[in-house]
């Protein structure tokens, strides 16, 4: 260690800037008061009111509020569980864990099919209600068990309002700006997007690029949310902000198509890029002109025979209108005051859809994991048992749905390790001397900032960080009135890692899918989606499947396996491809019977491509074949309507050709993902 490079300068309270102490002071200040108001009501464990109050803090105010009805909402459902379970149960304790197992086990599922409110809230009605019914388990009557749940209950209430009261005081930056600000970076972010897709030459970091503004349109989504708990004026302008997140995905989406379109074209005109650069930096200026696009687009305005160009020409065009609508209700959003209410077309809200087979998995091992637990407590008669079941029961259910659950719950025994180490010098060195509560909250308060700091500096620790400020409460034991006894201390301290040892050795035997496996069900699920698309009345409408899609692509986002993630971004975006077209075939209005009957003939072919197992190749080579028929004879036709299908079935030629390159297993990608 250099310790010459130790400076004044290096210390966290003179690198934290405005913001920072901000969020700093608080947090800390609202743990602080929240643990002061457990002591004034008298609460048995006010630590429950301090670690409460560190849970919803949040940068934001939208993220307090959500996350804080999420934690209310949620805490009331468990203690209602738990009142039901113990004071049913108490007398039988194979019945009682039983109970308690499955009611956990439920909570993991529900939670696992959400990433919103809906997800924190059923994620603390689980160990909510383990948290009271563990406690209650020596409990001689059902009294006792109504005054715990009301304890627990009072001191979850007390910190969510101390930080909500906190965050009233000393607001940070709001939701909504936050939002606004997203929505044009990712607006123009699109048109750098569709600069580096629209072009002959094909790099390795293509689909990585693709996959990376799919992610950011659904992360603004969370803000979405976020922003509208935040004011007023966001929530009456809801839909306006979830039109323009779904017109951002349909944007991406045709950038795809135009991106395959130029693939599967031999000699493109050179005046093609030429106008295609024309028209982004027309796009890119403040003052951009339908106008002048339209002058552009004339330019290159297709021939009589070439349908390639028609059909390119014909999606460049629709590029360019969506892109304007879409700045214009951002325009409109800006400018709407809190009375305003637009009203764009109504689409619904872009899909959560989970992965149920993982869900029931998790729930499984959740069970398992509390039903061993309690199985091990009720043969040893562990005074310390419910100390290691409700720390058990947390780790199962919070970290099923993470990306990589046995990284975490690691994480977590690390930090447990040193918290004990931490509060056993703090408790018997520090604390066994103060008789008082203001001179403990004068070594705390200086603490928690530093500890906040510490968070919010040092990015690669922040996860620690955050561990060891939500859990120190637990381990430090701030009862009331506070004991003393060393070995029940220990006890209880070594039984928290020992029930997070127990999650991990859980995760370890019933591990969660494989990121291959995983990327294979969503395939699958995708075909079956994609087939409902075609069929004559689709039950998901074309915004909702392309949301579908994109939100199954986004699931493997951050996984570490390339082939895997590749390959589910590699379908999503073909089976998109071709949905769209299929949608466009149905709309089209068709001049004569016999060019329905081409349509008709072109959407039944494409139902026996695609099967929920696979890619029928017999089916597909001959699909391709007569299409590459019909577009010659269609586009040798003088008539409009015979050339306008005969661009439409090149595009779904261009789609169905990427098909002839998949396999049952993942090979090479010759190209990029997105193209």
């Amino acid at each position: 260690m250099r310790l010459n490079g130790l400076t004044w300068r290096q210390l966290p309270w003179v690198q934290a800037n405005l913001a920072q102490w901000r969020y700093a002071l608080r947090n800390a200040t609202a743990m602080c008061l929240a643990l002061s108001v457990a002591y004034a009501l008298n609460l048995d464990q006010p630590y429950w009111a301090m670690t409460s109050a560190a849970v919803v803090s949040f940068p934001t105010v939208g993220g307090v509020i959500s996350k804080s009805l999420g934690r209310i909402g949620g805490s009331l459902l468990g203690a209602a569980a738990a009142l039901l379970i113990a004071g049913h149960t108490l007398n039988d304790p194979w019945l009682f864990s039983l109970s308690i197992a499955s009611w956990l086990a439920l909570c993991t599922w529900v939670a696992s099919h959400y990433q919103n409110n809906v997800a924190y809230a059923f994620s603390l009605a689980g160990y909510s209600a383990a948290i009271i019914a563990f406690t209650t388990v020596n409990a001689s009557d059902t009294a006792q068990i109504w005054v715990t749940t009301q304890a627990r209950v009072c001191e979850v209430i007390s910190g969510i309002l101390c930080g909500g009261l906190m965050m009233m005081i000393l607001p940070s930056t709001s939701d909504g700006d936050a939002l606004t600000r997203s929505l044009h970076q990712m607006h123009a972010k699109l048109l750098e997007h569709a600069s580096l897709l629209l072009q002959r030459e094909t790099t390795e970091t293509l689909h990585r690029a693709h996959e990376n503004v799919i992610g950011q349109i659904l992360t603004l989504n969370l803000l979405r949310i976020q922003a509208f708990w935040s004011h007023y004026r966001f929530r009456r302008q809801n839909n306006v902000l979830n039109y323009v997140l779904h017109q951002q995905l349909r944007l991406t989406s045709v950038i795809s198509s135009l991106r395959r379109m130029l693939v599967n074209w031999p000699d493109p005109p050179a005046a093609l890029f030429s106008a295609q650069h024309q028209l982004l930096a027309e796009l890119a200026r403040p003052d951009a002109s339908k106008y002048r696009l339209a002058q552009i687009l004339q330019s290159i305005s297709p021939t009589q025979a070439d349908y390639r160009l028609q059909a390119f020409h014909s999606r460049l065009r629709y590029f360019c209108w969506l892109w304007l609508d879409t700045s214009r209700w951002l325009r409109q959003f800006e400018r709407a005051d809190g009375h305003s209410r637009l009203s764009p077309p109504t689409l619904p809200g872009l899909a959560r859809r989970a992965d149920s087979a993982e869900a029931s998995w998790a729930a499984l091992r959740t069970f398992c994991t509390i039903l061993s637990g309690c199985g091990f407590w009720i043969a040893t008669q562990w005074d310390a048992g419910a100390a290691a079941l409700t720390l058990a029961a947390i780790s199962c259910v919070l970290y099923a749905s993470v990306p990589s659950p046995v990284n975490s719950v690691t994480l977590l025994l690390k930090t447990l390790g040193w918290l004990s180490l931490f509060s056993y010098v703090m408790k018997f060195g520090l604390m066994i001397q103060i008789s008082v509560l203001w001179q403990f909250l004068l070594v705390m308060f200086p603490l928690l900032i530093l500890l906040q700091l510490l968070k919010q500096q040092q990015k690669k620790y922040a996860a620690n960080w955050g561990q060891f400020i939500v859990f120190m409460g637990s381990f430090l034991a701030v009862d009331n009135p506070p004991t003393w006894d060393y070995g029940s201390f220990i006890n209880d301290n070594l039984a928290k890692i020992l029930g997070v040892t127990l999650a991990w050795v859980a995760f370890q035997i019933l591990r969660p899918s494989s990121d291959k496996r995983r990327s294979r069900r969503h395939i699958r699920l995708l075909r079956r989606e994609f087939i409902d698309q075609l069929s004559r009345r689709p039950r998901s409408s074309e915004s909702r499947f392309e949301s579908q899609v994109y939100y199954r692509i986004n699931l493997l986002n951050s996984s570490r396996d390339e082939q895997a993630r590749l390959w589910l971004l590699r379908w999503g975006v073909v089976l998109l491809n071709c949905s769209q077209v299929a949608w466009q075939l149905r709309d089209w209005h068709a001049g004569s019977p016999e060019l329905a009957a081409v349509r008709d003939a072109v959407l039944h072919d494409l139902r026996e491509v695609v099967s929920e197992r696979g890619i029928q190749h017999t089916s597909l080579n001959q699909s391709l074949a007569l299409l590459q028929q019909r577009i010659v004879r269609l586009s040798a036709a003088s008539d409009v309507q015979q050339r306008e299908l005969a661009a439409l079935l090149w595009r779904l030629l261009c789609c169905l050709t990427r098909l002839q390159t998949v396999t049952t297993q993942p090979v090479a990608d010759e190209g990029a993902g997105a193209s």
